[in-house]
């Protein structure tokens, strides 16, 4: 790690939740990415045996990701990506991407983390129906995986951003947990 602030991009739930120390944070968009729930999840919304899906990036050369930029202070970069690097363990990567900033349209490089296709947990893509069904009942160490999605789009809709694949999900989870009702989150909890 250079001695230098180092750019943390955050696409999930680094959004509303980063956890970490920053001195400054900012919208920013990552282009020829988008954002989808492919990734799968056995550590934090859903366990081995029922794996939840969280978000990772696809590279789309149209496409572009909204998201939030934090700048990590040099003197404790080792620290705050030791931390993250154990957060997104389950087949998540650190790549150098660079960052279009919302205010000014400047670019910085930043660090992004990426579950690419060949790792391990990657679920890849399947029917919206089949993804709403997956997370409308999984649950892990961290929570409902339903919950992750929630607070993904309010979070999202607070800054302003759209995203179709992100909406569209959270619409299909509602309805599904919505007509399950209690029964539905009182088998996820078990």
């Amino acid at each position: 790690m250079s001695s230098a602030h180092q750019w943390l991009f955050g696409y999930g739930s680094l959004i509303w939740r980063p956890d970490i120390d920053y001195i400054e944070r900012r919208p920013a968009q990552l282009r020829g990415w988008s954002r989808r729930f492919w990734q799968g999840s056995h550590d934090h919304r859903g366990m081995p045996s029922q794996p939840g899906r969280v978000v990772t990036l696809i590279e789309a050369p149209a496409a572009y990701c909204d998201g939030m930029a934090y700048l990590v202070d040099a003197a404790t970069a080792a620290e705050t990506f030791a931390a993250l690097d154990h957060r997104e363990k389950n087949g998540y990567e650190r790549h150098e991407l660079p960052l279009q900033f919302h205010h000014d349209n400047s670019i910085r490089h930043g660090l992004v983390y990426v579950a690419r296709q060949d790792n391990h947990a990657f679920l890849g893509e399947t029917s919206l129906a089949e993804m709403a069904q997956q997370i409308a009942v999984s649950k892990g160490p961290s929570g409902l995986n339903s919950d992750y999605l929630f607070d993904l789009a309010r979070a999202l809709r607070e800054l302003g951003f759209e995203d179709p694949h992100v909406f569209e999900l959270e619409v299909a989870v509602r309805q599904l947990v919505n007509a399950g009702g209690r029964a539905m989150h009182i088998e996820a909890h078990e």
